[in-house]
């Protein structure tokens, strides 16, 4: 059996300021196996978005192992993640096509297979003749699909995904989980998606990974066994209200 292709191990994370210590992460230990799609689940603050980062490399760790890759997938964070935000963050005096390109253009990947590529991916995320336009010509909804082809332009190892779709309304959002598991089915990406939002993590997830009110501490690591490609109907499922309700437990809201 090969390695898995993130594995956390008693990780912690724990911020200093004016002399007072805060902790952040405590003791978070999970494997993610190359293309899973993996929900981290848990309340607000509770550091969901320290533990993206520190898997990102943007952060270190006070103590415990991360480790990214294996034999078969050497990892470069450098090269390798694509970063899917909250918001957008497209700039708005470039294109959309040119707001995609952009991670091509800062690691000096072939400018030229790379807009191919871009234009590809605007298709796969349902923008194909956007790609002249600038954000604010598209809705909330659309400029997150444009961002998920920002992440996906320079083809990394691993998607981190931190709660893309809460600033979005409800039904936007239902559209916008659809679409992220026909991209996920349709690329084999392996995809990291922090998430407060239970049902959203049982719905996405192939497997969730639930957090505790910080410092983050994992309470459960578990299989969701509901078949792909999932639909909204599934919801309703009495399987699918056994993965919530489990969680909600965890979370001490029953």
């Amino acid at each position: 059996m090969s390695d898995p292709f993130i594995r956390l191990v008693g990780v912690q994370k724990t911020y200093r300021t004016r002399g007072t210590e805060f902790p952040a992460v405590s003791e978070a230990t999970f494997n993610v196996e190359q293309g899973e799609l993996v929900s981290l689940v848990g309340p607000s603050g509770c550091g969901k978005t320290t533990l993206l980062k520190i898997i990102a490399g943007l952060h270190s760790h006070n103590a415990g192992e991360v480790k990214i890759g294996n034999a078969s997938q050497p990892f470069d964070a450098s090269r390798d993640v694509g970063m899917v935000f909250q918001q957008p963050l497209l700039l708005k005096w470039r294109r959309i096509i040119d707001n995609v390109l952009l991670p091509a253009e800062i690691l000096g990947l072939p400018l030229a297979a790379s807009r191919d590529r871009a234009r590809d991916l605007l298709k796969l995320v349902g923008l194909s003749g956007s790609e002249d336009k600038y954000p604010y010509e598209l809705s909330g909804g659309m400029q997150q699909r444009a961002s998920i082809a920002r992440a996906l332009v320079h083809d990394p190892k691993l998607i981190l995904m931190d709660e893309p779709f809460g600033a979005l309304d409800a039904l936007t959002r239902e559209k916008m989980n659809l679409e992220l598991l026909r991209i996920w089915q349709e690329s084999g990406k392996t995809i990291l998606f922090v998430t407060h939002g239970i049902t959203e993590a049982v719905f996405l997830g192939t497997r969730v990974i639930v957090l505790t009110a910080g410092p983050a501490r994992m309470a459960d690591n578990f299989l969701v066994e509901l078949p792909h490609p999932r639909t909204l109907d599934m919801k309703t499922h009495e399987k699918f209200g056994d993965y919530t309700r489990r969680i909600y437990h965890l979370l001490g809201m029953h």
